[in-house]
């Protein structure tokens, strides 16, 4: 029953443990040995990989530099930390005299290394001033399980592998590099584009003495960002006149089509009216056969009309000078005339 509960007890410090370093930095290993009471006997990878044992988790420490603390550091750890089901992970940060006396000169502070690794959501416990070799009364103060690095050899220290007895113990576990990531890539990277950083920080206001960089550089950065500016508003201009021009043709393109859709429309009006066949020409026609056959006369009788004689008067006999009668004309002028030849005749006749 009291196995069941340490483990109960166990699983929850570890919960507890988990979430506060989600939500939480990793703590600073304290300058004490470890605070872990229960007894630490020693375990092999099997072992530890069933989940054994159930009434702590299993210690695993992991050293290195972790300047410029990147991807690469970070899956490492994770590595490192899944490694087993219960696991517990000590990350080991060397200062900076040690790095600087066997490795070389860092970018960041150990400070800011042990900070950097702090923020990791992997890491449990963090030891600053870590050990360059490990020795046995260092993995049992500090009650360590495995130690956990990648498989290649690590020359250092006038040492072919500073693991070489870990490795012979059986307390080594490997995790895999991430190729295309380092530090020294880093650097690299700085390095072979030296000029564009030094260029871009002179622009941020940094000055040549902290940069390192001499007069006649800055001056030369200093032009050559003048430079970059003036192209760049260059390019904005031929931009925007692009993006004017395109308007414009677009716009004309628009109101010429626009126009030949009402010039084609215009035409076709002009057509229906005044065509061969179109709505004018039919509607003078028709005016004009309306003015024609107002203007015409009436046609005349065939006969004229018998003229009546008063019973008083006696017919009075055909003058010498009366012209013998024709047909009636066709024309108003005609009629006129002949009217006038009969009055004439009936004032001889009186």
């Amino acid at each position: 029953m009291s196995i069941y509960f340490s483990s109960f007890l166990s699983n929850q410090c570890i919960l507890q443990s988990s979430l506060q370093t989600l939500i939480e930095p990793a703590i600073f290993t304290p300058e004490t040995s470890c605070e872990c009471r229960a007894p630490h006997e020693k375990l092999t990878v099997e072992q530890a990989r069933l989940g054994t044992p159930v009434d702590r988790p299993v210690r695993i420490y992991a050293d290195g530099i972790f300047d410029l603390f990147h991807s690469g550091h970070a899956r490492a750890l994770m590595q490192a930390k899944n490694l087993f089901p219960n696991a517990y992970l000590i990350v080991g940060v060397c200062s900076d005299e040690l790095t600087h006396k066997y490795k070389g000169f860092t970018v960041m502070t150990e400070d800011e290394r042990y900070e950097a690794l702090r923020h990791c959501r992997y890491v449990d416990e963090v030891l600053r001033d870590a050990p360059w070799t490990l020795t046995q009364e260092f993995l049992e103060k500090h009650k360590i399980d495995f130690v956990a690095h990648d498989d290649i050899p690590y020359s250092s220290a006038g040492s072919e592998d500073v693991y070489k007895h870990i490795k012979e113990a059986g307390m080594f576990v490997p995790t895999k590099r991430t190729e295309g990531i380092s530090t020294s890539d880093l650097i690299t990277r700085i390095v072979r584009d030296y000029d564009v950083y030094a260029r871009r920080n002179l622009q941020r206001g940094y000055t040549a003495k902290e940069l390192n960089v001499s007069y006649i550089n800055e001056k030369k950065y200093r032009l050559q960002n003048q430079l970059d500016r003036m192209k760049e508003k260059v390019r904005t201009v031929e931009d925007k006149s692009k993006h004017f021009v395109y308007r414009v043709e677009e716009k004309s393109h628009d109101l010429i089509q626009k126009w030949e859709e009402k010039s084609r429309e215009f035409i076709g009006n002009f057509l229906e009216l005044f065509g061969p066949d179109g709505t004018w020409k039919q509607m003078f026609q028709e005016r004009s056969g309306r003015m024609i056959q107002a203007f015409s006369p009436r046609g005349s009788p065939s006969s004229s009309p018998s003229r009546e004689f008063s019973p008083s008067r006696s017919p009075s006999p055909p003058s010498r000078w009366a012209m013998p009668r024709t047909s009636p004309p066709s024309s108003p002028k005609g009629a006129s005339a002949s009217i006038s030849s009969m009055s004439e005749g009936d004032e001889d006749d009186k």
